[in-house]
C-alpha cells in the first residue's frame, strides 16, 4: 500500500460486525481502533468515516 491508501476490513463478532481501517501489510488495525455496527456496511461505512477524517 502506497502512503494515503487504506483497505477496509471487517468481521462478525457476536452479535454485531467490526470494521477497521490497514494502511501497513501487516493487516493490523492502524491505530488499533476498530469500528463497530449492527450490519457489515454501517461498520465498514464508519471506518471509511474514521479513515477519510470526518471522525473524531
Amino acid at each position: 500500500m502506497s502512503i494515503g491508501t487504506y483497505e477496509i476490513r471487517s468481521a462478525l463478532r457476536g452479535g454485531h460486525w467490526v470494521a477497521w481501517v490497514v494502511r501497513t501489510p501487516d493487516g493490523k488495525p492502524d491505530k488499533s481502533i476498530l469500528l463497530v455496527g449492527r450490519t457489515k456496511e454501517e461498520a465498514e461505512a464508519r471506518a471509511r468515516d474514521w479513515a477519510e477524517g470526518r471522525v473524531g
